[in-house]
């Protein structure tokens, strides 16, 4: 399960902080609709997007992740996350599981390196009941010693299935290269030695020091009016008075000189990662490099590396190009699998075609048609009502805002054929890229 778990415009492997006000039907006349926020004295914010549909999607976004945990640490993110669900003061785990399953809801939760997301879908007429039960698992968690020894075993067979897949491995391995001696570089999931350490106090150490009220935001999208939610995250959410006082820092990873590695896994098919450093989620030049990588290797089929690796050459079944962006900095990987008598073709390819995007500037007809490609996905993902949810706590957990879609319509369409050029030549650098291979 990586930071990226879910993806923007169907790239399981984009992270990229944007999210969308929804355009929806009022009086028959669709219109932008704003979002709503507000900021309790305890230091917790709530973002509301109104919706028409039945269904309410509302969670907490913790600023809390894997790079926030010390290196005897390893994996505490995920595991505390794993054990939210497994008692509370007045709740067992059993509880917990039928609570939202009873009315046919939902209630999920996911780790990545900066921020742990915990939330529900439901119907509307059961959101308080959602609103309720979150906050439970958040303020209240007891993290018993029975529960985590079960759930060790769970997370250990996670680790396993990851481990036996290297088209996912590689990915973890790779971002550990690129940010070697970073807590960001480490895996979310973590390592069996320092899993084994983990206690209840382990758990409670951990939360203690970052799941407080001012370090996370609540996000809700449905039709349940503002004021509701107001009144019910005043009830839930406002016991814990404590402002957030971090307790660990944050360190921005150095750099450092690129590295090519060739590992032996023994595998039928050779898996190939290529990349370098990119952009925060609040640098200026951030959308022009993801119109970029939509260009390069984004889920388009016409995408470059797609046309020239499988279309035109028939050498690979999947190649694609991602981003991911943190709070301090980012990254981009070139991802592709081959048969091993293929590798160093499919890899003088990829170089040729970042050659081509540093060299040559796009033309007018060019640049159109890759902003009106971009604009198109960013218009069918904005209809994923989960995901829309999920990328505006997200995004107002860090950037205190959520931009609509004419607005990051408007940023797409001020992008220059020179500002991609300058990009490129920045960012696709053969002398800043590493490679790691597993044959």
């Amino acid at each position: 399960m990586r930071g990226n778990f879910y993806p923007f415009v169907c790239n399981p492997k984009i992270s990229f902080y944007l999210c969308v006000r929804i355009k929806f039907d009022m009086a028959n006349s669709a219109s932008v609709q704003q979002y709503l926020s507000h900021e309790f004295p305890n230091g917790l914010r709530i973002v509301y997007l109104p919706s028409v549909s039945s269904v309410s999607y509302c969670g907490f976004a913790i600023n809390a992740g894997a790079r926030d945990e010390n290196p005897q640490q390893s994996g505490l993110a995920h595991f505390v996350e794993h054990l939210l669900f497994k008692g509370t003061l007045k709740r067992k785990a059993w509880h917990i599981l039928n609570r939202m399953e009873n009315v046919g809801g939902e209630l999920n939760a996911y780790t990545t390196k900066e921020e742990t997301f915990l939330y529900s879908v439901c119907l509307s007429e059961d959101t308080g009941r959602a609103m309720e039960l979150l906050a439970d698992l958040v303020f209240h968690s007891q993290f018993p010693e029975t529960e985590i020894e079960k759930e060790r075993e769970v997370i250990f067979d996670e680790i396993n299935s990851y481990e036996d897949n290297p088209s996912e491995l590689i990915f973890d391995e790779f971002e550990n290269l690129l940010f070697k001696g970073n807590e960001i570089g480490h895996n979310i999931l973590g390592e069996k030695e320092t899993l084994n350490s983990f206690t209840t106090g382990s758990c409670r150490e951990f939360v203690d020091s970052f799941y407080h009220p001012g370090n996370m935001i609540f996000f809700f999208y449905g039709k349940t009016s503002f004021k509701q939610i107001i009144r019910l995250a005043d009830k839930y959410f406002t016991e814990k008075k404590s402002l957030f006082s971090p307790s660990k820092k944050r360190t921005s990873p150095e750099i450092i000189p690129p590295v090519k590695e060739k590992i032996e896994k023994k595998l039928h098919q050779t898996h190939v990662i290529i990349g370098g450093k990119g952009y925060s989620y609040h640098h200026k030049q951030r959308m022009g490099l993801y119109l970029l990588n939509n260009i390069l290797g984004g889920p388009g089929m016409n995408s470059r590396l797609n046309i020239s690796l499988r279309e035109k050459r028939g050498l690979v079944y999947t190649v694609e190009s991602n981003l991911i962006s943190y709070g301090d900095t980012g990254f981009f990987n070139i991802y592709l699998g081959c048969d091993p008598k293929l590798e160093n073709k499919c890899i003088r390819i990829v170089y040729s075609e970042l050659k081509k995007l540093r060299e040559a500037g796009l033309t007018a007809s060019q640049l159109n048609a890759a902003v009106k490609q971009l604009k198109g996905q960013l218009g069918i993902a904005s209809e994923n009502k989960e995901n829309i949810a999920l990328k505006t706590g997200k995004s107002f957990l860090h950037l205190n805002q959520c931009d609509n879609l004419a607005e990051t319509y408007k940023k797409i369409d001020a992008i220059t054929s020179l500002q991609l050029l300058e990009i490129a030549n920045e960012i696709y650098d053969e002398q800043k890229l590493f490679q790691l291979i597993y044959h």
